[in-house]
């Protein structure tokens, strides 16, 4: 009986204890003062396009270092906000830290191919389809889109063979510029081999860069890469070379 009393005493004070404590450690830091703040920039591609310090700059420039302040009166969400006007960045994350600190972990957005049209100023696709400006910092090592390019063309066309190359490593490697004269007339300039690949329209693109590719492996290494200064791929189930 008196060890089953001393269990539940036990178990009373635990209990006790873990509320004081969720509630000590819970509130305890807002009654502090900033102790610093940090900007994380989270890349999940090779290319950078924005520091820590573009952040930090710009959030001092609007008054919103949180920095000496009490932590009960600093507005995250307003600094989020102040963030994510760089149309460079996908998402920002800013909390306060468990040493009494703010901390603001950013994602950028990640291009997937650059615009240059005839008409207008360049600018990427990055991969959710969006558009996004160029960096100051840094130029992506991308396939360029050149020519008449309206900009719902390069929100959906575009941007899902864009999509393509960019999850295939051959085909990214391979497709240095995209050209395009109109919706049904684009053409492809690869690195590898001094030829222009006529698609025609981007309908059934994957089923022409599999001809392609099969072309590329099959014929290409018994008559050169260079016999050809044209490869129509715009008919079915044919690949057709136009000799130097």
């Amino acid at each position: 009986m008196v060890k089953k009393i001393l269990i539940i005493t036990g178990l009373c004070l635990l209990g006790g204890y873990l509320i004081f404590a969720a509630f000590f450690f819970e509130k305890q830091p807002q009654e502090k003062v900033c102790s610093h703040f940090e900007v994380v920039v989270d890349n999940k591609s090779d290319d950078k396009f924005i520091e820590a310090s573009d952040i930090e700059k710009d959030i001092n420039t609007k008054g919103l270092n949180p920095y000496g302040k009490q932590l009960k009166e600093v507005d995250t969400y307003a600094i989020q906000q102040e963030i994510l006007e760089n149309k460079l960045i996908r998402s920002a994350n800013v909390f306060i830290t468990s040493d009494g600190g703010i901390r603001a972990v950013i994602q950028e957005r990640i291009p997937v191919l650059r615009i240059i049209p005839d008409n207008g100023n360049s600018y990427y696709i990055d991969k959710q389809g969006e558009a996004m400006p160029l960096s100051n910092r840094n130029t992506a090592y991308l396939p360029l889109a050149t020519g008449n390019i309206k900009e719902d063309f390069a929100a959906t066309d575009l941007y899902k063979f864009a999509l393509y190359l960019y999850d295939n490593a051959f085909w990214n490697a391979q497709i240095e510029q995209i050209v395009v004269r109109s919706k049904t007339d684009v053409s492809l300039i690869t690195r590898i081999g001094d030829h222009e690949v006529l698609l025609g329209s981007l309908d059934n693109y994957e089923d022409k860069l599999a001809r392609l590719k099969t072309f590329y492996t099959e014929a290409l290494p018994n008559t050169g890469w260079n016999r050809y200064s044209k490869l129509n791929l715009k008919y079915d189930k044919q690949v057709i070379g136009t000799k130097r």
